[in-house]
């Protein structure tokens, strides 16, 4: 039995109750805060209607067609072309917004886009340093430093005022974004409800969405409205004293004196009876050993195959594997491309923002409900390559109706967001049956780079060519998705096929099946949860 298993064994006998609830209604919470701040762009970075303002004094003055310069007749009777500096903004939908207090308009466009575009640089780096840093501190000291610092940076931007300072705070709540939450809850989950943990870990996502067009609808002013959605963010710090440290964590660390506490404390909320001490001290003990013995493995392997795994070149190795890394990223690219395009787009759909935003985030929550028993019934690769098709035709027949139809507009829209938001619920899953136990990390690695890709791209594409071509914007997003799902047809089904440990095993034709229901949610949490704890295993010296 191993490491994985035995602990599963543990929080098995605990069962799921409010210890658990607890944690899980942090996680919640705090993923229920990241919408405002992901996609805050929407409401403070807008694009809106404005007019040049040209110097008083000049009567025979012609102002531009796009409102950017002016045309002024000299004294010498000469006509001279001068830039705008100066605008009257439309305050008809926002009393304030960042593009009307810093005139993010004509030459300063694109800082529009960048202020959304900056949170996703700061993620580049947010997987490395957060998986660093939770596996060296521990998952809970992580948390709470993160969550602290994500509610002074997001309060501190409705502060600033240089536009600079405030891309740059905004690099930094991408950086802080960390998943370590994540990790924490599925480590601390009973193995049989993981696989509704990983359906339901997308509806915080949904909510705070709704939330967010509710909230903005009210609070037009973007100092407010950003002051609004953060100090929410401290109302949770005081909780975070209850919640315990990973006992898994702890037991790979070595920390069992701590890790018996937490698990008495579990197993009192959880209204359970602990097994005795001495039996619990001899698991831990063999965990910790296990753990240890397979990061001493993993040591050495990675010295060996160090340059190896730095060029991934097994993931082009061979045909089979080569089709899958391609297609892979090509999903995971095209899925973060239009359901980001779909949130920032709004305003190319209806006129309405706030409508809009808010029932695209209530779309969302069927597309991720209803993704497991399709997939439990139909498989993977049908119903992904559906989604994406369906979703794609949807959007991109938004092109070619009429902007006087907003209520079918927003409808195809909504429609396309269901489709990209069952494929987002699916494509973990499939990637990570897809890919070989032995690259299987570093493809979703790669996999979700694209993705990181994908999401700086889209704020430059809603911004810059939406007012002027909103017709094309659609007409990319739409065909993006279909032609990610043209390329999902080459891939092959993973339901009920064991699952790959080597590239070798993709070129094997076996009859041999296993049953992959709800429970391999739950395998590939475990799987992934091991890999990232077992690593972090400390040496001897270490410990002391």
């Amino acid at each position: 039995m191993t490491e994985t298993n035995k602990f599963d064994d543990l929080l098995t006998h605990l069962g799921t109750g409010f210890w658990n609830l607890f944690i899980f209604f942090i996680s919640f919470y705090c993923m229920m805060m990241v919408p405002p701040q992901f996609i805050s762009g929407v409401y403070l970075a807008p694009a809106i209607n404005y007019t040049c303002l040209p110097p008083e004094g000049n009567e025979s003055v012609v102002v531009s067609e796009d409102s950017c310069s002016y045309t002024r007749v000299t004294e010498a009777g000469t006509e001279v072309e001068e830039a705008c500096t100066e605008w009257d903004f439309d305050t008809s939908v926002f009393s304030s917004t960042l593009t009307s207090e810093f005139s993010l308009v004509c030459g300063r466009r694109y800082l529009q886009a960048l202020y959304q575009s900056a949170y996703v640089i700061g993620t580049f780096f947010s997987p490395i340093l957060g998986g660093y840093l939770a596996d060296r501190y521990g998952r809970k000291v992580v948390v709470v430093v993160t969550q602290i610092f994500i509610a002074i940076f997001a309060t501190t931007i409705a502060f600033l005022n240089n536009m600079v300072a405030i891309l740059t705070v905004r690099v930094l709540l991408g950086i802080f974004n960390l998943l370590t939450l994540t990790v924490f809850t599925l480590e601390t989950c009973e193995p049989k409800r993981r696989a509704l943990l990983g359906m339901l870990l997308g509806v915080p996502w949904a909510l705070g969405t709704m939330a967010w067009g509710g909230t903005a609808f009210l609070i037009r002013d973007w100092r407010w409205l950003q002051l609004a959605v953060s100090l929410p963010l401290l109302v949770i710090l005081p909780v975070f004293y209850f919640m315990d440290e990973s006992p898994r964590w702890l037991i790979v660390r070595g920390r069992h004196d701590q890790a018996v506490q937490v698990l008495r404390k579990a197993a009192r909320w959880n209204r359970v009876t602990l097994q005795p001490e001495a039996d619990l001290r001899a698991l831990m003990k063999e965990i910790q050993e296990e753990s240890a013995t397979y990061s001493s493995t993993q040591a050495n392997t990675d010295k060996k195959t160090k340059k190896f795994r730095l060029t991934l070149p097994i993931l082009l190795s061979t045909h089979a594997i080569r089709i899958i890394t391609a297609v892979v990223c090509i999903d995971y690219f095209a899925v973060s491309f239009v359901f980001d395009g779909l949130n920032l787009g709004g305003d190319n759909y209806i006129s309405d923002p706030f409508l809009y935003i808010t029932l695209s985030g209530m779309i969302e929550i069927p597309g991720y409900l209803l993704a497991a028993p399709i997939i439990n019934r139909w498989g993977r690769r049908i119903p992904t390559v559906l989604s994406f098709v369906l979703g794609g035709v949807a959007i991109t027949v938004i092109a070619f109706i009429p902007s006087e139809l907003q209520v079918l507009r927003m409808s195809l829209a909504l429609l396309g967001k269901w489709c990209i938001s069952s494929v987002y619920q699916i494509l973990y899953l499939y990637a990570s049956e897809l890919f070989p136990t032995e690259v299987r990390m570093q493809g979703i690695g790669v996999a979700s780079v694209s993705s990181q890709f994908a999401s700086t791209f889209v704020p430059f594409i809603t911004s810059l060519l939406g007012p002027v071509l909103p017709w094309l914007t659609s007409l990319i997003f739409g065909m993006t998705a279909a032609t990610a799902g043209m390329f999902t047809l080459a891939l092959r089904e993973t339901k009920d096929v064991p699952l790959p440990d080597t590239v070798a095993d993709l070129s094997v034709t076996t009859e041999e099946a296993i049953v992959l229901t709800r429970d391999s949610w739950s395998t590939m949490a475990s799987s992934t949860i091991f890999s990232v704890t077992s690593a972090s295993a400390p040496e001897k010296d270490a410990e002391k």
